[in-house]
């Protein structure tokens, strides 16, 4: 089978960058033609189809009036891209197209040129653009769901996406074309969606329910756990933003004198975040900044349990499959897709999200746990995922999707 892997960005920025290749480099393996198409940047990784893709236009700053008009213009209908993949497409002919994060910096632009080719198409649901115009469902510090019904407007009035007035009606203006002419639902056969939370909000904001499929991300299970499993420190992976909640995390790990906490990534809470801890948890709160690889591994390989205090709907976080692969227990908000993986008291603890008293209750309750008991937890949370979340159900799951 030709597959054509469609993604705004081709290096390795966020969790959709890291599927998105993993899932080209297996469905190789498996036989398959794999192709992409994305937009140009010196940080991609390889790709022989590269000639075929974009300007990657900044939308994070101001560059002249004359740049941020062209900007502006391809943020709504980006003409480069719809003509670059029309080519692609009749040059590859792909027997299946794959969308993932094409907004803003391809637009729906590229769908046009897609139901011109009349190639089946399908979208993996990475986050709710689909419906919300910042795609997070989170505004002014918490959850928003105030365009429901095509209010966009509301994008407007709260600055959901950018601080300037003109960028957030470049973003209304753009939500309401594509669902005025309904171009991702005449374009797309399947959404697929990696949590039942995420399929379950789209049906409610007006997705077609025929459209929308459960298919759970997948996660690599390592051989065998960490030797100096639970000998580490509770940890924190992420950006560190305010949707992360890692605030009331922290103040939490005040109120508990025994834990301790490592905070890996970047972002900009930290300084904030790195004083608040000074404050009330000194010298126990460590903010390690940025982890890969096998540094990454080790850190939750061996830490007492992985802690993810979001206060956003989380669709279904890599983070905790991770850990629950490595047999690390997982702390978790009762919000989005999160309760799905984490079960109270098989393999980890929910904690109600931006409750002090939930977080030090749950915090708790794991100190008060012995090795042999969190253990217990950790095991339990593999051999989920190795009954749920493998890549090999993943695939093949996925190529049943594909041929529908």
């Amino acid at each position: 089978m030709k597959i054509l892997q469609v993604n705004k960005f081709f290096d390795l920025r966020g969790g959709a960058e890291i599927y998105m290749h993993e899932l080209s480099r297996r469905l190789k393996d498996r036989g398959h033609e794999v192709h992409a198409f994305s937009t140009k940047s010196p940080r991609n990784l390889q790709s022989r189809d590269s000639d075929y893709f974009v300007t990657r236009y900044n939308y994070d700053r101001k560059e002249g009036i004359s740049k941020d008009a062209v900007k502006a213009l391809n943020f709504l209908y980006n003409r480069e891209a719809k003509k670059s993949l029309a080519a692609q497409i009749a040059e590859v002919k792909p027997d299946i197209i794959h969308l993932h994060n094409i907004y803003h910096h391809l637009s729906a632009s590229i769908l046009s040129a897609i139901r011109a080719s009349k190639t089946p198409c399908v979208q993996t649901l990475h986050d709710y653009k689909l419906a919300c115009p910042n795609y997070k469902m989170y505004t002014q510090g918490s959850v928003c769901e105030r365009c429901k019904g095509g209010k966009y407007y509301n994008a407007i009035i709260h600055r959901c996406l950018f601080p300037g007035l003109a960028p957030n009606i470049l973003a209304a203006a753009e939500m309401s074309c594509t669902k005025i002419t309904q171009a991702y639902e005449r374009t797309v056969k399947s959404f697929i969606c990696p949590s039942v939370f995420i399929k379950n909000k789209m049906q409610d904001w007006g997705e077609p329910p025929g459209k929308l499929v459960y298919l759970p991300n997948p996660i690599e299970i390592p051989e065998s756990t960490s030797s100096r499993r639970g000998l580490g420190n509770y940890i924190f992976i992420g950006r560190l933003s305010p949707e992360k909640g890692i605030e009331t995390l922290v103040r939490a790990a005040g109120r508990v004198p025994s834990v301790k906490l490592d905070i890996i990534g970047e972002g900009p809470e930290r300084a904030k975040l790195e004083q608040l801890a000074s404050q009330v948890a000194p010298g126990r709160v460590n903010f390690l900044g940025f982890q890969t690889g096998k540094e990454l591994s080790e850190l939750r390989g061996r830490a007492k349990a992985l802690c993810l205090p979001s206060v956003v709907y989380e669709n279904a976080p890599l983070t905790i499959l991770e850990a629950m692969a490595s047999g690390v227990p997982v702390i978790g908000s009762n919000i989005g897709g999160i309760p799905e993986l984490v079960k109270d008291g098989i393999n980890g603890f929910l904690a109600e999200p931006q409750s002090m008293e939930a977080w030090i209750e749950a915090l708790r309750q794991m100190e008060q746990f012995t090795g042999e008991q969190r253990f217990e937890l950790g095991d339990a949370g593999k051999e989920a995922a190795v009954s749920k979340f493998t890549w090999d159900k993943h695939l093949k799951d996925l190529e049943q999707i594909y041929s529908d």
